[in-house]
């Protein structure tokens, strides 16, 4: 919200957690183009489901210090599909008419993994992301991260039938079964006896689809809806995105050391008494530190498949970096393969942000920024970091506050891949940021309030 991140959401952030037993009422800050989902006739949410309770299976992966559990089964609007045996009456219908074209809206509401989505003999068209509009983009498959959201138009098209809609992961993340719905023609004809066909999807061995996928979106930025991509860079960040070990300091973890995720070697590890944006706003001096590193600490080959011990520990901290209002800002965001190299959706509260390069391997800052799009990059608030790879944002800090940014995936945002931006006030009145409200709940230290400790 602009100029008012007292509603952001963010436990020990930008906001303290109600307690247990206490009760407020406050504004909520959703993802707007997640809210609005809700509101259209034909949404489609991607999730997941566990057979044991998921607060008990959060407290055993943060107990254990190693990957959670993994889900018992993929969800589409609420159904795993035919290829379960829990739901087969109950899979997911969308009723078409042969020769319209409707407005879907996608949202991955998945904790820990990319989807791919595809309607089996049918093509989509990308039209927006985000909540921002996109130039047409048709495909017969879209990739989605978790926390994303996608508007595409599907023209019913194809003679009238039952088609597989489904949605699968990378084969080399998870042996999942593929959460499956039903694209139902309307009409007057004979559905085949037997189950539809399965769309069949690209290699999915790694994560080259998803980024030659993302690679492929553009905005709109036309004359109705023009795109301002910042030029004249004033603070210039290289955050390396890594899984790093941590001496286990209990004996519940399963193995020696937990993992832990980090930002340029910083684990976000914030206090429990205070959060940043009041000790911000009031000056109150020891809950964070102005000093989160503006590069890596020690550069090496990023994406090498050995590391010496030394790179794989974190140091802990609660450090913010701090942008002045309305400088031009671009972060390099470099994967790595320590630990675990993988995806990392990305995702910054506050602002709307140019994706305009991404790639594999080292980023080189003498050759790729040739490459960049600055003439109609996407417009997007969650963008995939690729396994082994980087990605390059852009944009003008004009919304002072206190704002958080993080990996999407539930597992590395409680290890500790997170930091915050503080921006600045500017001069003028509306460039300011807002009092809080007289009601914010305080911050509670009991221990049922801790979401992340070492």
């Amino acid at each position: 919200m602009q100029r008012y991140p007292w509603t952001d959401g963010v436990n020990y952030v930008t906001q303290c957690p109600i307690s247990p037993g206490k009760s407020h009422s406050t504004a909520q800050d959703t993802h707007l183009s997640v809210s609005l989902s809700l509101m259209l006739k034909f949404p489609i949410l991607l999730g997941e489901w566990w057979n044991d309770g998921v607060e008990q299976v959060y407290k055993n992966f943060l107990a254990e210090g190693r990957n959670p559990k993994v889900s018992d089964a993929f969800l589409m609007n609420g159904q795993p599909g035919d290829l379960y045996p829990c739901s087969k009456q109950d899979t997911f219908k969308l009723s078409v008419e042969a020769g319209k074209t409707y407005l879907i809206r996608m949202v991955n509401a998945m904790m820990n993994y990319i989807m791919y989505f595809k309607i089996h003999n049918h093509n989509i068209t990308v039209v927006g992301m985000d909540g921002t509009y996109t130039k047409p983009l048709n495909t017969d498959h879209v990739a989605i991260a978790p926390g994303q959201t996608m508007d595409f138009l599907l023209e019913a098209n194809q003679p009238p039938n039952r088609y597989y809609m489904a949605g699968v992961v990378n084969a080399t993340e998870a042996d999942y079964v593929p959460t499956t719905g039903i694209l139902d023609y309307l009409g007057n004809y004979t559905p085949p006896s037997s189950s539809p066909v399965l769309p069949s999807f690209p290699e999915l061995s790694g994560n080259w689809a998803s980024t030659h996928f993302s690679k492929r979106l553009r905005s709109l930025a036309n004359d109705n809806y023009s795109i301002q991509v910042p030029k004249n860079i004033t603070s210039n960040l290289f955050f390396v995105l890594s899984i790093n070990l941590w001496p286990c300091l209990t004996n519940s973890c399963v193995q020696s050391e937990r993992l832990l995720a980090s930002v340029n070697n910083v684990v976000d590890a914030p206090a429990a008494d205070r959060q940043h944006l009041e000790a911000y706003y009031k000056g109150i001096r020891g809950v964070f530190t102005p000093d989160f590193p503006a590069q890596p600490p020690r550069v090496f080959d990023f994406t090498q498949g050995d590391f010496p011990q030394s790179e794989s520990h974190p140091l802990l901290g609660t450090a913010v970096y701090v942008l002045e209002y309305n400088s031009e800002v671009e972060i390099v965001l470099q994967g790595t393969n320590l630990g675990e190299g993988i995806d990392h959706p990305m995702h910054l509260h506050g602002y709307t942000v140019y994706v305009v390069g991404t790639g594999f391997g080292n980023f080189d800052p003498t050759r790729d920024p040739a490459n960049y799009n600055l003439v109609d990059p996407p417009l997007m608030d969650t963008f995939a970091v690729p396994r082994n790879g980087w990605t390059v944002i852009r944009f003008k800090a004009n919304n002072p506050g206190v704002w958080y940014m993080h990996c999407h995936f539930e597992r590395h945002l409680s290890w500790g891949m997170k930091m915050v931006f503080i921006v600045k006030d500017g001069e003028g009145p509306n460039e300011k940021m807002l009092p809080p409200p007289p009601d914010m709940p305080p911050c509670d230290a009991s221990p049922e309030a801790l979401v992340f400790r070492i």
